[in-house]
């Protein structure tokens, strides 16, 4: 008995030297002191950052003092001053250390004279800020206590010299049009303890644009503006030129409404002039108008920059582009912005002579139809949730940043709401250093926003939420997994019930799950109703057609899982009050359909019963039995061509053979503001697909069916074929017999040439839908 006990206790002596509990010293009663020296208006910003920051979270009351007489001191100062309020500064020597770069900073902690000291020293103004970023993000903070490790140090310094986001103050975005300015300047500020240092604002809007506008736009413009300054952050517009410089007078009239702006804005750094989307200027004309710009910017602002993107520009545009930089070498010009339908960014850099700054622009608000679709995203979710539900994708996004980030010198990233504030962060952080570990960055978002008790379990599920999208919905085990978690987070954590970026994490929990049980209910309906038309011949068509369209109609009278869409549109009336997020045109006056208006998608049909009403009732029209019962079998067949033949419905999520992926998610059909009734496979496509088989059998007959829009230039194994039909429009068919001197070995691998449609909208470019092998 001795003996088990005294190995116990030896196992747990080692255990306990194996993992020391980490020393930590208590701020609570802590004094803070602020150099003099900081630059205006960041020395008296400083102070109150970190005071406002951590009473929100403890309810402790730190004060500001300009002597060493407490026992806890958390100092703050600049790199290269000798003393604080009579005090020498721990300053290292060395040339290349991080607090002496470009807004970096050094924070660590000094036992001196019987006093515990916190130092956070900055390389600069904004040095400082971000110092008391990372401390406010780190530091381990409960009612009436604060601490952080003993052992801290840390030093470190950007990347990347420009980190932002555009907070545009206008009617399409999807929830700061309601904003105050006491909004944007608490929602800057957190975006600069996370390592932002730029703001993008879209100026010139109309004041009746938006319901939900609290200040006027151009009151607005000159606040955000003001509130950059209070932090020392970057002010940037975007803002392009007139739509047509060739127009009379236009060109003097752009510069006069723009030099109207720089005269009220108290503060401006950056002016983002795209170069199409809009507008279709071609450069020989938007060139001599920027130069002229640039003049009456610096008149206000001498030490702005303008920035121009190519976007929509082609081939000789941009060669001319280039070329005048080659000729005119102009000073007046800052930098090349990449965005969306930019050249491609590694060849911009190429070519972009070295004195010129690269910024990029990326998209990181939308899922579909933009510059980075959701990978493989379930049709179900793109249907309901749209392009811009809540989007945390933290591991996607820092795999994006650094696959660009290295031809540039940093973004000022997309945005039109809240939703995608997860995704913000995670950007910013990538840009201050890109070997940032991803989910020590959503530890420190959740520890920061929710609190140190919940920071690891919630920064899992905002890593679960974004598996919740990955691969097909049917099946998909992490969906039921994340609810349960969230609800179990939900519960514990009542304090949060109020804090906007739980309310919409929380909520896209309860959405994900509620699509997916009305996703398996739904095509089990259809499954069912495809079994009665097999009955067609016995009972006749239209009898049969009459008993499918009230199974698969059901989904409309007998309703799934409806607790989880009340706790949806419980959570949206939540947002709509916390933060003024738009989940609804009818019921919150959103812009549109596409921006945020996740409730009036949420029961959009996730099987084909608004197909099979509108094929049904052509096919009640049909002359004879013998076409109704032909193309009865053709539609229960449609997804099911039998044993030894094969189907994929392009850009489905669960598509067997599809191998490619589309460059830019303009994959979902959008028509009828979001309410089409194709069918639900004529919604997705890709322009030039490619299928892969390996199953074929060497002495059959086959027929490569193709469905879609205009044309289909098809190869097998590289060759093209020679079609026997060839329809062009949506829901008919081309057909191609493919030869067996081609499939020997079994494989076969399809793909499409481009054809020359140039001169065409995407919107009216050729496309692939469906794709089948019938075996003859």
């Amino acid at each position: 008995m001795l003996k088990n006990f005294l190995v116990v206790l030896i196992i747990g002596m080692l255990a306990s030297c194996s993992n020391p509990i980490e020393k930590q010293l208590d701020l609570s009663k802590a004094t803070i002191l602020v150099s003099p020296t900081i630059k205006s208006p960041v020395n008296e910003t400083a102070g109150k950052m970190l005071i406002e920051e951590i009473s929100k979270r403890t309810s402790l009351q730190l004060k500001l003092s300009d002597n060493w007489d407490n026992n806890t001191i958390i100092a703050i100062t600049i790199s290269g001053e000798d003393k604080l309020y009579g005090e020498m500064i721990p300053n290292r020597t060395g040339n290349d250390l991080p607090e002496l770069k470009k807004e970096g900073y050094r924070i660590f902690h000094e036992t001196k004279n019987g006093k515990d000291i916190l130092w956070i020293i900055g390389a600069d103004a904004r040095g400082v800020l971000y110092g008391i970023g990372k401390l406010l993000r780190t530091a381990e903070m409960l009612d009436h206590q604060i601490t952080i490790a003993t052992k801290v140090d840390i030093s470190t310094s950007p990347e990347y010299a420009l980190r932002g986001h555009q907070f545009g103050y206008r009617n399409t975005a999807n929830s700061w049009d309601s904003w105050t300015v006491e909004q944007f300047d608490q929602h800057f500020r957190e975006q600069i303890i996370f390592g932002a240092n730029s703001f993008e604002n879209i100026p010139f809007q109309d004041p009746s644009s938006s319901p939900h506008f609290k200040v006027n736009p151009q009151e607005m413009e000159v606040h955000l503006s003001n509130v950059c300054n209070k932090y020392d952050v970057d002010y940037w517009v975007w803002t392009p030129a007139p739509h047509d410089l060739t127009i009379k007078n236009a060109h003097q009239e752009g510069l006069d409404e723009q030099e109207a702006f720089f005269a009220r804005c108290p503060r401006l750094d950056g002016l983002f002039v795209p170069g199409g989307d809009p507008g279709e200027n071609h450069p020989s004309d938007l060139m001599p108008y920027l130069k002229d710009l640039s003049e009456i910017l610096h008149k206000y602002h001498p030490n702005a920059g303008i920035w121009v993107s190519l976007q929509g520009f082609n081939r000789e545009k941009a060669e001319y582009f280039f070329k005048y930089l080659e000729d005119n070498n102009p000073d007046w010009l800052k930098g090349l912005i990449y965005g969306p339908s930019s050249p491609p960014i590694d060849v911009e850099r190429k070519y972009l002579p070295e004195k010129y700054m690269h910024r990029s622009y990326p998209d990181i608000t939308h899922t579909v139809r933009c510059s980075y679709p959701v990978e493989r995203w379930d049709q179900a979710f793109a249907l309901t949730l749209g392009r811009e539900p809540c989007n945390p994708q933290p591991l996607y996004y820092a795999k994006i940043h650094n696959k660009d980030a290295i031809y540039t010198d940093g973004f000022i990233a997309y945005s039109d709401g809240t939703h995608d504030d997860v995704n913000k962060v995670v950007w910013s952080q990538m840009g201050w250093d890109s070997k940032s570990d991803v989910r020590n960055i959503i530890v420190e978002y959740c520890r920061f926003f929710f609190g140190e008790k919940v920071a690891e379990e919630a920064a899992d599920g905002i890593l679960a939420l974004e598996q919740n999208w990955v691969g097909p919905i049917l099946g998909n085990k992490v969906i039921a997994e994340t609810l349960t978690s969230w609800k179990k987070m939900e519960e514990e954590n009542p304090q949060l019930a109020k804090n906007w970026r739980w309310q919409q994490l929380v909520m896209r929990a309860y959405y994900d799950a509620y699509i997916q049980d009305r996703l398996t209910y739904e095509k089990n309906l259809e499954i069912e109703a495809y079994k009665l038309l097999a009955q067609a011949e016995t009972i006749g068509s239209d009898k049969v057609m009459n008993e499918a369209l009230n199974h698969i109609q059901k989904a409309d009278k007998e309703f799934v899982s409806q607790d989880l869409k009340e706790k949806v549109f419980q959570y949206a009336e939540n947002l709509f009050q916390s933060v003024g997020a738009q989940t609804s045109v009818a019921k919150y006056n959103a812009s549109g359909a596409e921006r945020g208006a996740i409730l009036d998608f949420i029961d959009y049909p996730l099987n084909n019963r608004w197909w099979l009403e509108d094929e049904f009732k052509k096919i009640s029209e049909f002359k004879t039995e013998e076409e109704k019962l032909a193309k009865l079998e053709f539609i229960r067949k449609y997804e099911f061509p039998g044993e030894g033949s094969f189907y994929d419905n392009i850009s489905s999520a669960d598509a067997k053979h599809v191998t490619s992926e589309t460059d830019d998610a303009i994959d979902y059909l959008w028509e009828n503001i979001g309410l089409s009734r194709k069918r639900l496979s004529t919604q997705l496509f890709q322009f030039t697909p490619v299928l892969e088989y390996d199953e074929l059998d060497p002495n059959t007959n086959y027929i490569i069916r193709v469905s879609g829009y205009g044309e289909a230039l098809l190869r097998a194994n590289g060759q093209r074929l020679k079609h026997t039909k060839y329809e062009k429009e949506y829901e008919q068919f081309k057909e191609f017999p493919l030869p067996k001197d081609l499939i020997k070995d079994g494989k076969l691998k399809i793909t499409f040439d481009t054809p020359d449609e140039e001169h065409l909208n995407w919107r009216k470019q050729s496309r692939v839908t469906d794709v089948w092998i019938l075996k003859q």
